[in-house]
């Protein structure tokens, strides 16, 4: 006689539910999500900090032993030239440490801090030179010093001619690299985009305090540094604020080589 049918041989359990794709919820990443941290830019700031006494140092003795054989030593660490070439040096020392920070973090350099230059870099360099325009009549409404630390860099020509040069080149691609390339991203992956941009900004106004006195001139750099950071972060490119900054540099240093005569004038700075 043959056994009834068992109901459970018949049954075979259901799938499990898997929700569609569209409805896994996805973690995004940051828009800016850097491989350093904060404590590698403290790393950077110690870096630079130490570069530049060091380099200070080094740059006045050579300098000495050279060339100014009959002054104080600390009088030659006080000449602009000396103090622009212990500048580029320490320069070079933080940016082989950033360099060597990123690919030790097994990222491209230039990948990782976004530079991407772009086609329309006319356009970036005349955008520094509006910006420059613009900020003029709000630096006519402040009770800005005439003179001012920085003055000491156009003593005759030849300085005048070294700091454009500087002004133009090295000193908007450092500050770029660091404040727009390394500065930003991590404030804006811990603070968000607006945060990130106002604290760059009064970071790069507050290293331009000592050459402006602490005056109401580094409401003008920190405006200008509002503008970069903003630039550097809608269009995700480091080359773009650093082109912007050149803009502005080259117009401001332009401007001072016309209303001198080629830098014969100087007097003319602080009429």
């Amino acid at each position: 006689m043959a056994s009834p049918p068992n109901p459970l041989d018949s049954y075979s359990p259901q799938p499990e539910y898997v929700p569609p794709t569209s409805a896994v919820p996805i973690k995004r990443k940051a828009d800016e999500d850097p491989p350093w941290t904060g404590w590698d830019i403290l790393v950077f700031i110690g870096i630079t900090i130490g570069a530049s006494v060091v380099c200070e140092a080094i740059a006045a003795v050579a300098a000495k032993l050279l060339v100014y054989k009959d002054q104080p030593i600390v009088k030659v660490g006080q000449i602009p030239e000396v103090l622009l070439v212990a500048q580029l040096l320490s320069y070079v020392i933080v940016f082989a440490a950033m360099y060597l920070l990123v690919e030790s973090r097994k990222e491209r350099f230039w990948d990782a801090i976004g530079w991407r230059w772009s086609a329309q870099w006319p356009a970036y360099l005349l955008g520094g030179a509006v910006l420059y325009f613009g900020l003029v009549g709000v630096g006519q409404l402040l009770p800005i010093p005439k003179h001012l630390p920085i003055d000491r860099f156009f003593g005759d020509a030849l300085e005048a001619t070294l700091m454009t040069v500087f002004a133009v080149s090295f000193a908007p691609f450092m500050e770029e690299l660091f404040f727009r390339g390394f500065l930003y991203p991590v404030l804006a992956r811990r603070l968000g985009m607006f945060a990130g941009i106002l604290l760059t900004a009064v970071a790069f106004g507050i290293v331009h305090g000592a050459q402006l006195k602490y005056s109401w001139a580094v409401l003008i750099i920190f405006l200008v540094g509002v503008a970069l950071t903003t630039v550097r972060a809608v269009t995700k490119s480091v080359s773009a604020s650093f082109l912007m900054h050149v803009g502005y540099n080259g117009t401001l240093s332009l401007l001072m080589y016309v209303v001198t005569g080629g830098f014969r004038h100087l007097e003319k700075l602080s009429q």
